[in-house]
């Protein structure tokens, strides 16, 4: 089965957000993923009206970057040290961040809470290791007080950079909840035919999809069109060889669909036809690990 259509909303600009949040509302996942610092600040009170509008519908949401504005208030309200620090997963600021999103959002309770980028600063293992345990324990305190349904991680080069391993993060989540019965339950990471390691992986039977998905974990592909380039790096024999007679990206954005062990695939986009289109694509057939392999294959051999 293919991973279900969730609307991403970093690249969408601030004036076309509300109407892609609705199409998203009448999809099959009904899931919204955002952050605080999306549309220089305004993603949640943009995307509020559409949440109050539609109950049903999902929304996941982030701990990590900052912006001007938010590091003021954060500051002003002792959950970073200064004005001018521009990301944390600090426990204190978690906390913080998770009330202010719920206000914001106008949610009693978040679907998902996700640590944005905690690979960020570079800081040593250890280090890391032991913030995003403090970080775990102050969600696992707001899923305890059903202000948050589940918590996880959103990266972006964590695996490939050896910051953490599902594993170490499964790990860390018991030790936050005391106990095996945790709520980190939601990966995301990018996964495209540019970024393909964690796809090439999941082929294999290995890496981080396949150990989150084996634990029961709701794995999500973040950058699925490589921000849009693939429609341009991507050819037309590329696509026929995914799936014939297909466009190049209903066929980029099948192939991230068809990733084994992947739940969810969030594109970024304000189009009403690309979003039909990525319905369309993500309800067809899955395209075939062999295929996938080949696709792969050639795209790796050398020109």
């Amino acid at each position: 089965m293919n991973a279900s259509l969730a609307l991403g909303t970093y690249r969408i600009p601030g004036e076309e957000l509300a109407g892609a949040a609705r199409r998203a509302a009448g999809s099959p996942s009904a899931w919204i993923d955002t952050a605080p610092n999306y549309c220089q600040g305004r993603a949640h009170r943009l995307l509020a009206p559409v949440l109050a509008d539609h109950p049903r519908l999902h929304v996941a949401t982030k701990a990590g970057f900052l912006t001007s504005a938010c590091a003021r208030a954060a500051r002003a309200a002792g959950a970073i040290p200064t004005a001018e620090v521009r990301h944390s997963i600090a426990a204190e600021f978690v906390r913080w961040q998770t009330a202010r999103s719920r206000t914001e959002l106008g949610r009693n309770r978040l679907d998902a809470m996700l640590l944005h980028n905690p690979e960020h600063r570079r800081q040593d293992q250890q280090d890391l290791a032991r913030q995003m345990r403090a970080a775990f324990a102050v969600l696992e305190e707001a899923a305890s007080a059903a202000e948050v349904a589940a918590y996880g991680v959103a990266t972006w080069n964590g695996f490939t950079h050896n910051a953490f391993t599902v594993p170490q993060l499964d790990r860390l989540a018991r030790e936050a909840a005391g106990s095996s019965n945790h709520h980190l339950r939601v990966l995301q990471l990018p996964v495209s035919l540019v970024m393909d390691t964690h796809l090439d992986e999941a082929l294999a039977g290995h890496g981080p999809i396949t150990q989150a998905a084996d634990r029961g974990w709701e794995v999500q592909a973040s950058a699925p069109l490589h921000g849009g380039e693939l429609l341009t790096l991507a050819t037309p024999e590329i696509a026929d060889l995914i799936t014939a007679g297909t466009g190049v990206a209903a066929a980029c954005l099948a192939a991230t669909a068809s990733c084994p062990g992947l739940g969810k695939v969030l594109l970024a986009t304000s189009r009403a036809a690309h979003w039909d289109d990525a319905l369309t694509v993500t309800g067809a057939p899955t395209i075939p690990p062999a295929t996938l392999r080949t696709v792969l294959d050639v795209l790796a051999a050398p020109l």
